[in-house]
């Protein structure tokens, strides 16, 4: 392929308005470019690594038996109102009207599609199981879309289904979608983390995310790609050092979600679902009468405790929260943050929300900074993280502004239901007992969910069972992000490439190190020079051997300087360059690795042998 005759716009300069390294290299290195707000073209260069990425996944679907097919991206509202989303996804639906005014929206998600396909077409258990995936444009109206592919409009997403008589063959595909989201994971290069996650608005019970972990700043072994000039990092002088790092630390570590995993275990979840280990304690303590006291202008937990003198750790929090409409009390010890998302799971709750200060005195009596536990009435529902069982004579408000109680113990003072609602923090316990929590920033890139019946109860997806009675299809659902793993790979691919001069001056610039499975093109043949008919002849000889050898040639034929020939390779990131350059009519070409810097020099009839060394091409 002539990349002249490519559309590959690349940059100059890194864009102003990107945040994180991958919208900053994919938009200046060609590969995409915004068509308005959290939506983007995908130009040659990310159309090529796209389909590479379904490529992997197809084969690796193939191996599981899921079967390809496409649906609408147009749907019909009455189907999300059938199984009550239609009202519930929030405000991400784009909803629309046609011209005899019926309701429809671009599909987020296809869960009520496939599930009143298999419910009309499917009778009988004798034809389940049935494992179905697509590849497919979904839409959410994002309310602040950013940070390139990451958060948009408009994405490209691998939505599987699967349909079961047993809740033993959906723990069978399950698994099998599990061990394919690895491979598929691997495979594109990424360094992932099976993680709990949360089930959300798809309706799973049991669920696990796919997380690519956000690298730190911290490594620069990591980050740089030396020349064969320079012989290690420590010979980079301190002043460039620290302009590298500048330039490191200027863009933010992306990644919407905190990953908690053991320092000494397999164990890892997201923080919205990580836990700690915990332990009643059993130490018993004489109770103190209930006391009020004057708390004047005290309204944090830090302002108490300073005020009372005593640890932050010995007082509870109360904060009140509606669920579904109805108000429901949370406590938690001192400082300790509440993790919604385990209040609203275990509430089984459609909408959660805190409380205003006005909702908050109609049930306490008292403003924020007051508020506590005793006294409450007994039909508002008190949910206790597990660690206030082991309180004793406790500081909590008194329902009075400008008061709080001290002496409440849990059960004398107050009932309550005991839960893990807190969030964890980094260095506790791993509940396996393995290890301490460490916190890691990650870019979901998968997610698989076990559905049960949510979507066949609410839809009447059944069949006859061996007995002739009809029970419901047992669903999994299994989702890949096919563009968000484009900005994952190059989140943990972007080098910044450091070279020293003929005279002594060290530059570097940022550039992609392209897996091999996903590079647009596996080579860069760049001719240093265009007029010389030498080393034009050697190129087209050297593109047509690679070519008949199953290697995919980008040619840069372009009549330009050839340092930008130079950058433009670096920012595109083709895992190998082949340079014919002054030594063309001996027949010697240069070869260099992206992923190392290492260059070579090899005569052009051992090339194709040497780049079956270098590379994985058979």
């Amino acid at each position: 392929m002539k990349q002249s005759k490519l559309l590959i716009p690349t940059l100059r300069e890194m864009p102003s308005d990107a945040q994180v390294i991958s919208h900053a290299l994919l938009v200046r290195a060609g590969y995409v470019r915004q068509v308005s707000a959290g939506i983007y073209a995908y130009l040659p260069l990310a159309n090529r690594t796209i389909e590479k990425i379904k490529g992997i996944m197809r084969e690796e679907f193939d191996k599981i038996g899921a079967v390809e097919m496409l649906a609408p991206a147009l749907l019909n509202a009455d189907l999300w109102r059938e199984s009550g989303r239609y009202e519930t996804y929030g405000e991400d639906l784009y909803k629309l009207k046609n011209r005899e005014q019926s309701d429809f929206i671009l599909g987020p998600t296809h869960e009520e599609t496939f599930t009143t396909l298999v419910r009309d077409a499917v009778k009988s258990y004798k034809q389940l199981p049935l494992n179905l995936y697509q590849i497919q444009t979904k839409y959410r109206d994002e309310k602040r879309p950013r940070n390139g592919l990451l958060r948009t409009r408009e994405f490209i997403m691998q939505d599987g289904y699967s349909f079961h008589q047993s809740y033993e063959d959906l723990d069978v595909t399950y698994e099998d979608y599990r061990k394919a989201y690895q491979n598929i994971f691997t495979r594109a290069g990424l360094d992932f983390k099976g993680i709990i996650g949360d089930g959300g608005a798809m309706g799973g019970k049991d669920s696990q995310e796919f997380m690519a972990v956000t690298p730190k700043r911290t490594d620069l072994n990591r980050w740089l790609v030396l020349d064969k000039s320079i012989a290690s990092i420590a010979e980079i002088p301190a002043d460039v050092l620290a302009e590298i790092k500048a330039e490191l630390n200027k863009w933010m570590v992306s990644g919407e979600d905190t990953i908690a995993y053991s320092s000494a275990s397999h164990y890892a979840a997201n923080l919205e679902m990580a836990t700690s280990a915990f332990q009643k304690t059993n130490k018993v303590s004489a109770y103190a009468d209930l006391a009020e006291v004057a708390t004047p202008d005290c309204k944090t937990i830090d302002e108490v405790a300073d005020f009372l003198k005593i640890a932050q750790e010995e007082t509870i929090k109360t904060l009140l929260y509606i669920a579904d409409e109805k108000p429901v009390v949370a406590l938690l010890v001192g400082n300790d943050q509440v993790n919604e998302v385990k209040l609203k799971n275990h509430l089984a709750a459609d909408f959660l929300a805190p409380a205003s200060q006005e909702q908050a005195y109609q049930v306490f009596g008292a403003h924020f900074g007051s508020l506590g536990p005793v006294n409450l009435d007994s039909a508002i529902p008190i949910i206790a993280d597990r660690n206030i069982q082991n309180l004793a004579n406790a500081v909590a408000g008194a329902n009075k502004d400008g008061y709080h109680l001290t002496g409440v113990n849990p059960e004398r003072d107050f009932t309550a239901e005991y839960v893990d609602i807190r969030e964890v923090k980094e260095g506790e316990l791993a509940p396996d007992g393995q290890g301490s929590l460490q916190f890691a920033r990650g870019i979901e890139v998968g997610h698989i969910f076990k559905l049960g019946t949510r979507y066949s109860d609410s839809m009447g997806a059944t069949v006859l069972d061996e007995n002739g009675k009809s029970q419901q299809m047992i669903m999994g659902c299994y989702g890949i992000g096919v563009s968000r793993i484009l900005s994952a790979v190059i989140e943990q691919h972007a080098r910044i490439f450091v070279n020293k001069t003929p005279k002594g001056v060290y530059r570097f610039a940022w550039g992609i190190n392209f897996p091999e499975e996903l590079a647009p093109f596996d080579v860069h043949l760049i001719t240093v020079n265009t007029k010389d008919e030498v080393a034009q002849t050697l190129t087209a000889k050297i593109e047509s051997d690679l070519v008949s050898q199953g290697y995919e040639v980008l040619t840069d034929d372009r009549n330009e300087r050839v340092g930008s020939k130079f950058s433009d390779s670096d920012l595109i990131g083709l895992p190998i360059r082949v340079t014919i350059g002054k030594k063309a009519s001996e027949g010697i070409v240069e070869v260099k690795i992206k992923a190392s810097g290492d260059s070579i020099e090899v005569h052009q009839e051992n090339l194709i042998e040497t780049l079956e060394i270098l590379t994985q091409h058979p």
